[in-house]
């Protein structure tokens, strides 16, 4: 008998980098289910933009996700003004690209420090709440670069790969607590951090909308399950896969032409990104530091 999905209305969400694409999104369709919504970005402004969107149940505050302190003041302040947090959302993400041996070092941190760390903090923060309650859960957005490995991006698919672990280690560390983990990985999504990627002939890793991820991540706290693979065809082509060898992997990713998804992005089309995800104008987890510019971005 098929699980009877779980009523989300009255509940409290705080969705990280909430303020666009797959954030922006997964607030609306929270909402939609009758969640009242924190969204934390570091770009305050846009936050409050989409916050508007929502109307009174949803607030938008500040939040650094590499910072334990902005952590907590975004669990503070969204507890505070809408209750006791029962859905962390942790979305917050960068992608800069481009040949391994060409990232800079300071680029390769960055990466980390958002990806992971961010992932890490937000965990740390929010759990002793939901685990005080007996009750809560956490969806943790990882990728499908983290499961395969993909040119031109190996330290976002290492950062993604390490938050899939982590995921799993922390849910059974949690096991009978009353507290769920997720990881939600998605293919190629139609937002900032796509930009210039060429489609893969394999349809199945075509790019997708937010709202297909926004989706899924509604349906596995309604329904829940720990691997969520957006879209869901691709869960029985990955237990295949498993099986495979990886001299056979290789061939397949080259005749669908995966492996050029990222190294054969166009740099002009990503500059402006790239940029931002460096730090030089405020997107998703901006810092100060605009000279950190990944070498592909536009030198």
């Amino acid at each position: 008998m098929a699980k009877q999905p779980r009523n989300l209305a009255g509940q409290i969400a705080a969705v990280t980098g909430g303020a666009r694409g797959i954030g922006r999104a997964t607030a609306h369709a929270l909402q939609r289910q009758g969640v009242r919504v924190a969204i934390g970005d570091v770009d305050l402004a846009a936050a409050r933009q989409t916050a508007g969107e929502l109307g009174p149940s949803a607030v938008a505050l500040a939040l650094d996700v590499t910072d334990r302190g902005s952590f907590s003041e975004f669990l503070h302040g969204a507890e505070e003004q809408l209750g006791p947090v029962d859905i962390l959302v942790n979305n917050a993400g960068i992608m800069p690209i481009g040949p391994f041996l060409e990232e800079d070092d300071a680029t390769e941190r960055r990466i980390l420090d958002i990806n992971v760390h961010g992932v890490i903090l937000g965990m740390k923060v929010f759990l002793p709440r939901m685990l005080g309650r007996g009750w809560g859960h956490v969806v943790n957005i990882a990728s499908q670069a983290g499961k395969y490995g993909i040119p031109g991006g190996a330290t976002y698919c290492a950062s993604k790969a390490a938050v899939i672990n982590l995921s799993r280690a922390v849910r059974k560390e949690l096991r009978g607590t009353g507290v769920e983990i997720s990881v939600v990985s998605p293919v190629a999504v139609n937002t900032e951090l796509a930009l210039g990627l060429p489609e893969p002939r394999n349809r199945a890793f075509r790019k997708i909308e937010p709202h297909e991820v926004a989706d899924a991540i509604v349906h596995t706290l309604q329904v829940p399950r720990f691997d969520v693979h957006v879209p869901r065809s691709l869960t029985l082509s990955e237990r295949m896969s498993a099986l495979w060898p990886i001299a056979l992997h290789d061939g397949l990713s080259r005749v669908s032409r995966a492996h050029a998804v990222l190294a054969g992005a166009d740099p002009a089309a990503r500059s402006v990104y790239e940029l931002r995800a460096a730090g030089g104008a405020p997107v998703l987890e901006a810092a100060e530091e605009p000279s950190l510019i990944t070498r592909t971005a536009g030198e």
